[in-house]
């Protein structure tokens, strides 16, 4: 897992920098930098409507007493596609945008959900232990002698 992610932390840039220099060379250099600036805008809009309604979602579900593993999914890997989106490049953005189409979400969460296993805990809340013979009295009610 580390030698992945040491690729992945390799790669990623110099996949960025091969975008830049191809994009650069078909449109020019303002129209790619202003392209990043203006993909950026879109993730941080995109991610804050669906992040809202995805919010909403969950606590529908958790109003209804439902686990909203999908909904929490969903969560996760728009707010991913969020940050993608806003990092500058257009290899992120491409990765961004594919994370916000459901159809490429639903795949993601069917591959998660084979490797990954929810698990679901409660607590409870205990109160004071009382004996038989404790009077309780409130503030009003209590005199010092």
């Amino acid at each position: 897992m580390g030698r992945l992610l040491f690729l992945v932390f390799l790669a990623v840039p110099l996949i960025e920098i091969a975008f830049f220099v191809l994009i650069g060379q078909a449109i020019g250099l303002w129209p790619t930098l202003l392209g990043v600036l203006v993909t950026a805008l879109v993730g941080a809009v995109v991610l804050r409507r669906q992040g809202m309604a995805l919010f909403n979602e969950i606590r529908t579900s958790m109003g209804r007493g439902e686990l909203p593993a999908r909904a929490l999914a969903d969560a996760m890997l728009v707010a991913i596609a969020g940050v993608l989106l806003l990092t500058p490049g257009y290899f992120t953005d491409l990765l961004g945008l594919l994370l916000l189409v459901p159809p490429v979400r639903g795949l993601i969460y069917a591959y998660l959900r084979t490797r990954l296993q929810v698990v679901s805990t409660t607590t409870a809340e205990y109160g004071y232990s009382q004996r038989p013979d404790t009077l309780e009295l409130d503030d009003d009610e209590w005199r010092p002698r």
